[in-house]
């Protein structure tokens, strides 16, 4: 590890308690990985990483894998999918949601347009033209990139925009039971 990484790692260490970094590693995991790999990458001793790791399963946070002989752990996809599509609904209004799929879906069909393609994956594929100049290729790329982050936005928000109600009348019920139990 070179000094500048480890300073960087010895100021995070520092701001962070051991548990702390673990989650924020264990969050982050786009791919199963081992109590070995979360605990150097989150600075902390096996025996702490594991537990906590321990913990984390029992909380529904993490699944765990395995590989073999070898345990791994993962993120609950579904469970952050639907986390994601709560703070969706909690924290925008119905119409601002509406808005944003109406901006997200007019920018796409202007690349389509503008590219003459139907997918981001036809756009993809353009780069093997031989006759596009760097600046040209780099746009792309960065379209793809953009119209990709779109299509994942897209469907998070018709998630959401389809659990709206049902949302809100939870939040309904469970406040009238909160002011029943008070009076």
């Amino acid at each position: 590890m070179s000094e500048s990484s480890r300073d960087g790692v010895q100021s995070w260490a520092e701001s962070m308690s051991a548990q702390d970094r673990i989650r924020a590693v264990a969050e982050t995991l786009r791919e199963p990985r081992s109590v070995n790999w979360i605990s150097e990458q989150a600075d902390t001793a096996w025996s702490t990483t594991n537990e906590e790791l321990q913990a984390l399963v029992d909380q529904g946070q993490l699944r765990r894998v395995e590989a073999g002989e070898t345990t791994r752990y993962q993120p609950d996809y579904t469970r952050l999918l639907f986390e994601e599509i709560r703070t969706l609904i909690e924290e925008n209004p119905r119409e601002e949601l509406r808005n944003e799929l109406a901006a997200i879906t007019e920018e796409i069909e202007e690349w389509q347009a503008t590219y003459d393609v139907e997918t981001w994956e036809e756009l993809e594929q353009s780069l093997a033209d031989g006759d596009l100049a760097s600046a040209e290729l780099r746009e792309r790329r960065d379209v793809i990139a953009f119209w990709r982050e779109n299509e994942e936005d897209r469907r998070l928000i018709k998630h959401a925009l389809e659990l709206y109600s049902d949302v809100e009348a939870a939040r309904e019920q469970m406040t009238d039971v909160a002011d029943r139990e008070t009076n």
